[in-house]
């Protein structure tokens, strides 16, 4: 059995915004890299191999919390949010024209204009999930974390999700050759001693 451990990277402006970065490379803010440099990761999950995607905002998350340069993996970069990349997703959500609606009405073949479908984006992680032969930290996004995590709880993204991704836990998951368990409770980043 293999353990992945799935780590949100901190805050950056567009998050604070409420935009969506999907592809575009925005860098940590300060206030995230004070804050993530006061976290470390918690007993029994110090020797896992530590991956990335290979934007900024991931990769410097488990450089800061790791003390170690994370491994780039490609398949762990953000969904493409195509036309609606730097859009407000509450602007979206309140045009009835623009096709964007809440999580558990996406279904696994939601897509964005000019992007990628949730479904591209589980065939493409698919074959790196299944290479994985050593406990692995992959810090990622929230749109990777979450078609992980419904492959992980056999949720098709409709109804109420079984998950809510937060920052600074990490989601454990079990993988025993194709067949992947997610753990109940996620595991909180502790504070660093003074």
């Amino acid at each position: 059995m293999t353990r992945l451990a799935l780590l949100r990277h901190g805050h950056t402006p567009w998050n604070r915004e409420g935009r969506i970065q999907g592809r575009t490379d925005i860098p940590l803010d300060d206030e995230a890299r004070a804050h993530l440099s006061g976290l470390h990761l918690p007993d029994g999950f110090d020797q896992f191999a530590v991956v990335s995607s290979p934007l900024l905002r991931a990769f410097d998350t488990g450089q800061i919390v790791t003390g170690r340069a994370p491994q780039t993996i490609d398949a762990l970069i953000e969904m493409n949010w195509g036309a609606w990349e730097g859009a407000h997703g509450v602007t979206l959500k309140a045009d009835p024209t623009s096709g964007y609606t809440d999580i558990e009405h996406w279904g696994w073949d939601f897509r964005p204009p000019d992007g990628e479908s949730l479904s591209d984006v589980r065939d493409r992680l698919q074959p790196w999930l299944t290479s994985l032969k050593h406990d692995t930290l992959a810090v990622c996004h929230i749109g990777i974390m979450r078609v992980i995590l419904a492959m992980a709880h056999g949720w098709s993204f409709t109804g109420t999700p079984p998950f809510a991704v937060k920052r600074d836990r990490l989601f454990v998951i079990d993988i025993e050759g194709a067949q992947m368990t997610a753990h109940d409770d996620p595991v909180r980043l502790p504070r660093r001693s003074a």
